[in-house]
Parts: structure tokens; C-alpha cells; sequence
């Protein structure tokens, strides 16, 4: 009779060492990282909880010796014009911010034309020893840049769900359960005719949305659905709502959900530009609820998002990337954030029984 093999020892981590020693998890970092901070006392009872538990420091943690520890990167594959538009970005980097000079670290942005280009400028980065980690935006499927950063043992984090992200450590909304969220109630009103205007096709985040919709929609919205894709600007969300709105009777929504507030807001306006009244003739709901969404009249309807609280986040799971004080293992320390909760406004309403009986 075959004996079966002994299984493994479960790995020993830098949470059970610290327990050990009976300091914090930095601490163990500061100490194999030879940083000033610790007593020597403190420093030889860490040492002698490694050695007792069969514990090193990952290679990632390592190999950071002798970099740069005060620069976080970030590469945005968007236009300047666009990206300065944004309030998505703008609050998410200074979400991010607002972590980094709490560490008295600094962020390194640039914008890229493809994710070729990123790919050569995050190995620039690592190899050249400008940047300690980086921060990895906007996936799309069978993203070039998780094996370009295995390749490189560069410490990352990837903004993005779990299923786009490859594996690497990442921080995600759950944009699924929010866009099923945001059908829900426009059919709750009694909307029967809803349509999407979203953001690239070629985002993950995207695709996402899309999915969660068309699900959605079967079941709420018997009479009609319809999804537009755009570039996220202003202009692509005005072309898009006025062609929803230049339709006829029956194939005319009577609500619309957008993938970002700069697109509802011009949705707004192309909606006056036809004579038609919001909510009565067509219901509007925004996408992360930045200060746009309270300036407009009507105020605009959100799913609303804490971008700020997800930026910093972001950059605080990056931190215990880089230093090996999160958890270790493949795609350890993944979690996500809070997903997006509705905030009705004066945008969004029961249909008036001329928009619901059209057609």
C-alpha cells in the first residue's frame, strides 16, 4: 500500500512573525529592510522570530533594496484634453495623493497614447529605478501589461476586477451589481424603455457594465433597451443621447443610465436643446456623482461613488505591496472597494403618461 505523500507546511507569513516578536508588521520590514526606527533590542527579537518560524522576506520585498522608495508611478492612457475633463480622475489622483504625502512619497503621472507604449515606459521606469511600484489603470481583456510587470517583479496594483487583472494584487468597484442597482430602480419608477450611453468598448470595466446590463434589461425593461459606446466625453455623450432622443414613439427611451457624469450632464443639455423636460420626458442617471451632479438643474441622479476613498485605498494597498506588509501570495491583499450606491435627485422620476404610452 502506497503512503500518500505528506502535504506541505503551510507557508509561514509576516503577520505570524510579527506575532512572534510581538511588533507590528512594519516593524519586521523596517528590520529586514535595515531602516533606522528600532531598537536593537526590538531588531534581534524580530530576527529570532524569522529564524524560529523558517522565515525570509519575499524577492519582491528584497529586490526593492537600494531603489527609489519615494515615487509611486502612474500611466493613463487617455488624452490630456479628456483626462483634464475627467472628475473621475481628478478624484480618484487625489485620492491617491492624499495618501502619498502622508508618506512624504510623490507621484510620477504620465499619459500614453496604447498599452504598448505604457508596457516600455513601466519597464523604463523599474529598470531605471525611478519609481518604487506603480499603479495600473483602465484593463482591458488580455491585458499585455501583467505579464510585462511579472516579468519584471515589479510591485504593482492593479485597478480592475479580479477577472481582468491576471492574478496581480487589485482593488475593484462592483460595477455588475451597481448597473443591475441602477436598472432596477428606473424599472421600479415604471420604466419600460431604458437605454446605457457607455464608456469605451475596449475596457474591461466596460464590458462589465455591458454584460450586467443586457442581463438587466431582459427582465426589467420589456419594451426596449439600447447601449451606445463612447470615448467618456462630453461631446460622445451628447451625440449619443441625441440620437436616442431623435428616435420616434416606441423606440424612444424614457430613461438613460451614463457611464460618467460629464456625459449626463451634456445629456441634460441635449435634452433641452429638443424641448424635451427632465424627468417627465426622460429620466437621467450619472456615474459617480462628482460635484457636476449637484450644480445642474435638475440635480443630476448618481450612482455615487466615493472616487477620493478609492484612489487613497488603491495607494495604501500598494504600500503593503511594496514592502511585503500585506499579505503574500498570488493576488494576495485583493479586495475591493465599496460598490456604488443610488442617490436619486430631480433627474430621475415615473415617467409622465405621454413619454409611457408613446408609441
Amino acid at each position: 500500500m502506497t503512503t500518500p505523500p505528506t502535504p506541505p507546511a503551510p507557508r509561514v507569513t509576516i503577520k505570524e512573525v510579527a506575532a512572534r516578536a510581538g511588533v507590528s508588521k512594519g516593524a519586521v520590514s523596517l528590520a529586514f529592510n535595515h531602516k533606522p526606527g528600532l531598537s536593537e533590542a526590538t531588531r534581534d527579537r524580530i530576527f529570532t522570530a524569522a529564524r524560529e518560524l523558517g522565515w525570509a522576506p519575499n524577492l519582491t520585498a528584497r529586490s526593492l533594496a537600494g531603489r527609489r522608495v519615494d515615487v509611486v508611478g502612474l500611466a493613463i492612457c487617455r488624452p490630456a484634453k479628456l483626462l483634464g475633463l475627467e472628475p473621475f480622475y481628478m478624484e480618484f489622483i487625489a485620492g491617491v495623493e492624499s495618501v502619498l504625502t502622508e508618506r512624504s512619497c510623490s507621484l510620477l503621472l504620465r499619459l500614453v497614447r496604447n498599452l504598448e507604449e505604457e508596457v516600455g515606459l513601466q519597464d523604463a521606469w523599474w529598470r531605471g529605478k525611478q519609481v518604487s511600484g506603480s499603479i495600473l489603470v483602465d484593463f482591458r481583456a488580455d491585458d499585455p501589461r501583467v505579464a510585462a510587470v511579472r516579468r519584471l517583479g515589479m510591485p504593482v496594483v492593479a485597478v480592475g476586477h479580479p477577472s481582468l487583472t491576471g492574478g496581480l494584487t487589485s482593488v475593484w468597484t462592483d460595477d455588475t451589481t451597481a448597473v443591475t442597482e441602477a436598472v432596477r430602480y428606473l424599472a421600479a419608477l415604471g420604466h419600460r424603455r431604458i437605454a446605457r450611453v457607455g464608456g469605451a468598448a475596449a475596457f474591461g470595466h466596460t464590458s462589465l457594465r455591458t454584460a450586467a446590463f443586457d442581463e438587466a434589461a431582459r427582465a426589467l425593461a420589456p419594451a426596449g433597451a439600447w447601449q451606445v459606446s463612447t470615448d467618456f466625453s462630453g461631446e460622445a455623450g451628447a451625440r449619443a443621447t441625441r440620437s436616442l432622443l431623435s428616435a420616434s414613439g416606441g423606440d424612444r427611451p424614457t430613461a438613460i443610465v451614463y457611464d460618467n457624469d460629464i456625459m449626463a450632464v451634456a445629456g441634460l443639455s441635449v435634452a433641452a436643446e429638443m424641448g424635451l423636460s427632465v424627468p417627465e420626458d426622460v429620466s437621467l442617471l450619472a456615474w459617480d456623482d462628482s460635484q457636476l451632479c449637484r450644480l445642474t438643474r435638475p440635480t443630476l441622479s448618481a450612482m455615487s461613488h466615493d472616487v477620493h476613498g478609492f484612489g487613497a485605498e488603491v495607494a495604501r494597498t500598494l504600500f503593503g505591496v511594496i514592502t511585503g506588509e500585506g499579505d503574500e501570495g498570488e493576488g494576495a491583499g485583493s479586495h475591493p472597494v465599496p460598490t456604488p450606491v443610488l442617490t436619486p435627485r430631480g433627474s430621475t422620476a415615473p415617467p409622465s403618461r405621454s413619454a409611457r404610452d408613446a408609441g
